[in-house]
């Protein structure tokens, strides 16, 4: 009877996955700032301590108005975030009108190799709330050891990435497309932790 009682522990504490029985699902995601997206995902939120995946056709589809939300939270709670190798400068007064703290804000200049391991060492600091990164090159043993660094430092990776790796498969808990429709951007869910990925996306306006 104890080894029963030690299964039903392991399932309650959802460590452990039983074919056919559905996992009972708690909202311990981050807030993404959109309760649109939040209702969408299984955890009502952005996975904790994982890495999520943007996959876009291009830069600037509305990436930063996606996670500028919960950049501003955080920086605001006092977290540090953490920008790797942007492709584009970031605009300050744009970051700050967000509700982005600037003295929270750490932008790191680097490239290639040395670009992908400021990423993993941020990620697994335990110094940073968030940490932004854009990984050209990454294979899925890059993502995979950025996923562990997210898990050891309680940390919020977020990952930019071209939608050519949509096809691709990968250790990330979360894989958000970008599919633009005239004036705006659906964020179609392509893997999500916790359950099946939802049919419906999250439309953004642009602007």
């Amino acid at each position: 009877m104890q080894a029963v009682a030690n299964l039903e522990q392991l399932l309650a504490a959802r460590t452990l996955w039983h074919a056919g029985r559905s996992r009972a699902q708690s909202a311990d995601g981050e807030p993404t700032g959109h309760a649109g997206l939040d209702a969408l995902l299984p955890q009502g939120g952005w996975p904790q301590r994982a890495l999520t995946e943007l996959l876009l056709p291009v830069d600037g589809v509305g990436e930063l108005s996606l996670l500028l939300p919960t950049l501003a939270r955080l920086s605001q709670q006092g977290a540090v975030v953490a920008v790797i190798a942007p492709p584009f400068l970031p605009y300050a007064p744009a970051w700050q009108a967000a509700g982005v703290a600037l003295d929270q804000l750490q932008l790191i200049e680097a490239s290639g190799r040395d670009a992908l391991w400021a990423f993993e060492q941020c990620l697994r600091s335990g110094a940073c709330g968030a940490v932004l990164g854009w990984p050209r090159q990454a294979d899925a043993a890059v993502l995979r050891r950025l996923q562990v660094a997210a898990d050891s430092g309680h940390c919020l990776g977020f990952a930019v990435r071209e939608q050519r790796h949509a096809a691709n498969p990968s250790p990330a808990a979360l894989r958000l497309e970008a599919v633009q429709q005239g004036g705006a951007v659906r964020w179609q869910v392509r893997k999500c932790r916790g359950g099946p990925a939802p049919a419906q996306a999250f439309t953004m306006v642009a602007g």
